[in-house]
């Protein structure tokens, strides 16, 4: 029997991360740990072999189906669950499931094999004033009096600002709405709460 035929029977012709039945193939999870039997790989849509491949595609809601899938008996569903997981944990939710998500030592191993979710040394992250890390979502205090440029208002310190989100481009900003209007800020004028 084919390494396809075997996926499809085992995922009933459905992606094993998201469900969908549509534009299924086999998908390689690198690197091969069972000498490229059908174990080595598992069924993915079109959408979801897009967003593996090329992270910069990966969209975060696509991704919450991941709650479920990440359940699955299948070795290489959780590798692959795991290393999205890790790509997206930025965003919050992610990090939510991957303190649940419990992987035996091989499979880890496995996981880990691509260098998927190692914090790099030279990456920085966002943290306020006290070098506390802040995660989109967070909810952090102005700890000054802030003069909102074309906002004709000053954001007085102690406003807690709720359910940021994050400047990937500058770990020095972060965004949140204060009078309505969504504001950036630098992390040193912030303190999380």
């Amino acid at each position: 029997m084919s390494i396809e035929k075997e996926l499809n029977a085992r995922s009933g012709s459905k992606c094993e991360l998201c469900g969908a039945d549509h534009e299924i193939s086999a998908f390689e999870v690198a690197p091969l740990q069972n000498n490229g039997r059908v174990d080595d790989y598992i069924s993915v849509c079109g959408t979801c072999k897009d967003q593996i491949e090329n992270p910069e595609k990966a969209d975060a809601n696509h991704w919450r189906c991941l709650n479920d899938s990440m359940w699955s008996e299948v070795q290489a569903v959780q590798v692959i669950a795991w290393r999205m997981l890790q790509r997206l944990k930025s965003e919050g939710w992610p990090q939510d499931l991957l303190d649940m998500l419990y992987l035996d030592d091989e499979t880890l191993a496995w996981a880990k094999a691509t260098g998927e979710g190692e914090d790099k040394e030279a990456e920085d992250f966002h943290k306020d004033v006290n070098g506390v890390r802040i995660e989109a979502g967070d909810t952090v205090v102005l700890i000054k009096d802030l003069n909102v440029k074309g906002g004709g208002f000053t954001a007085k310190r102690g406003t807690a600002v709720r359910n940021i989100s994050l400047d990937h481009n500058n770990t020095n900003y972060i965004e949140g709405k204060v009078n309505g209007q969504t504001i950036v800020i630098i992390t040193e004028y912030v303190k999380k709460s």
